[in-house]
């Protein structure tokens, strides 16, 4: 009998301590006895520790009462943990800006990291592989074990460099895996793609303060730190602008991707005044876009409108198309006084662009390099961490400029392989998943997503467009909107829903 009432007894004492919490903290909210114990107890060890440590022991106490709550909802709600993600991306560098140092890179890492072992933990209750089960999930691993592989290199100089280096060309595409896995309703994609904009507008919207109004003290002192700088962005007597981005490319690269968005929404099932609204935000972003000074990001648009029209063509598209081109062609060719917009204008005519001609002669004094480096110098061979870790090194000082490059300086012609077809699957199933989706508003997302990830590859050849934050994270999160849009409209139908949306589809054909 003993046996049997003990775990009733057990159960009804834990229920018990339950409904006792319940009451303490949340029904009387800490206003009895108990919470005036427990608050001055806290308040008097609060104290002494400020006293005996000062300011690091009020950062550490408040950093602890903001982590514990943030954990909690990053495990508990993968909304807000991917929301978090790309919020922080996209401020990551106007933080430094604002004063709060420290290594905000690791804390991206680490954050990557905790959505990676979120998913861990959530699949031994799911067991739910199948979710990742496509090309795009292989090539992409099929690019970071190469990449892990980089550091037995025997050409490379710098374990250290190679450290530093895999976490932007490699590790940053677990978020790959986070979206593909919490991104699982049209409502989401719908959520993702609205915040995306949003954030774009307030870049777009800072880069206009910075034309308008000028800058601030200190991003007045960032411009006159180092003289290097001055001369990169004071162009014809002009501040090239960078907003909240870390340099005037990553600033209109920002720009063109949301515009994408915005043709992409002109363009489909969607109502009349979100199309008007769109029209509107992608003339914004579009001019932001003309202060960043970034000649590279001009072909952009073009680029993407190309791939659109071959995927849409009609009629429509056509008269639109060339519409498009004729307002393109009246831009580069009208004669102007405005620095802003000859310069745009100069991105049409690369051969009298000193700079482009630089660049040219340094991928060509390069090639013999890489032809004789399958598993090329190693990553970090080149750039910043070239000059830190091996100084003497021939590849320490070599300016890649482009990503490609990159890629085939410090992984050698094997992973420029690799790379390109990684690019190429992604590619090639984006095209395939908009041709077979039903859905028109998934079509319409997954013909986002592609033209985007096509967009970022056409900027990823004059510079490296792939590698600084937001657009790591963004380019990553469009490879995964390419597999998420098929997987919710597979599902959608195995379930016949929306049967309207059936309806329309066989309607218009």
């Amino acid at each position: 009998m003993l046996k049997a009432t003990t775990p009733v007894n057990s159960s009804a004492r834990r229920y018990k301590l339950a409904g006792r919490f319940k009451s303490i903290f949340l029904i009387e909210k800490l206003n009895n006895k108990f919470g005036l114990v427990l608050l001055l107890t806290c308040a008097v060890l609060i104290s002494v520790g400020i006293a005996i440590g000062h300011i690091p022991f009020a950062g550490l106490f408040l950093g602890v009462c903001i982590s514990i709550p943030l954990m909690y909802c990053i495990f508990a709600f993968p909304e807000f943990a991917l929301t978090f993600l790309i919020v922080l991306a996209y401020f990551l560098f106007e933080l430094g800006r604002w004063g709060i140092e420290g290594p905000v890179g690791t804390v991206m890492d680490g954050f990557q990291a905790i959505l990676i072992i979120t998913i861990l933990a959530r699949q031994k209750k799911e067991n739910n592989w199948r979710i990742f089960d496509n090309p795009v999930t292989y090539v992409i691993l099929f690019w970071m074990g190469y990449n892990i592989i980089e550091v037995v290199n025997p050409a490379s100089i710098s374990s250290l460099a190679w450290f530093y280096t895999v976490r932007g060309t490699a590790f940053v595409q677990l978020c790959y895996f986070s979206f593909v896995y919490y991104i699982r309703s049209i409502k989401m994609v719908r959520f993702i793609i609205k915040l995306w904009i949003l954030l774009a507008i307030i870049g777009a919207l800072y880069g206009l303060k910075q034309e308008y109004i000028g800058f601030t003290d200190t991003e007045n002192a960032y411009l006159h730190s180092d003289p290097n700088i001055e001369q990169l962005l004071f162009i014809a007597g002009h501040w090239r602008k960078f907003s909240i981005f870390s340099d005037p490319v990553a600033f209109a690269y920002n720009m063109a991707m949301p515009g994408i968005i915005c043709i992409c929404i002109m363009a489909g099932p969607f109502k009349l005044w979100k199309k008007l609204i769109s029209i509107l935000l992608f003339l914004l972003y579009f001019v932001s876009a003309l202060y960043s000074g970034t000649r590279g990001a001009s072909i952009l648009l073009p680029a993407a409108l190309i791939l659109f029209a071959v995927l849409n063509y009609s009629k429509t598209v056509l008269f639109y198309s060339l519409l498009a081109a004729f307002a393109f062609i009246v831009l580069i060719r009208i004669p102007t006084s405005n620095p802003t917009i000859y310069r745009f204008q100069t991105a049409f005519n690369p051969s009298k662009d000193a700079s482009y001609n630089v660049r040219q002669r340094n991928q060509k004094r390069i090639q013999p390099y890489y032809y004789t480096h399958p598993m090329g110098g190693g990553l970090g061979s080149t750039g910043t961490w070239g000059e830190r870790f091996a100084p003497d090194s021939y590849l320490a000082h070599f300016p890649p400029d482009s990503g490609y490059i990159r890629v085939a300086v410090e992984d050698g012609w094997i992973g420029l392989f690799v790379f390109c077809l990684m690019i190429f699957v992604t590619l090639k199933t984006g095209i395939d998943n908009f041709f077979s989706i039903i859905d028109p508003e998934l079509k319409s997302y997954c013909l986002m997503a592609t033209l985007i990830v096509f967009t970022y590859n056409i900027a990823n050849f004059p510079q490296e467009a792939l590698v600084q934050y937001p657009s790591n994270i963004l380019f990553n999160l469009s490879v995964a909107l390419i597999v998420i849009t098929k997987r919710i409209d597979s599902e959608l139908q195995k379930k016949n829903l929306p049967a309207t949306n059936l309806q329309l589809v066989l309607e218009g054909s």
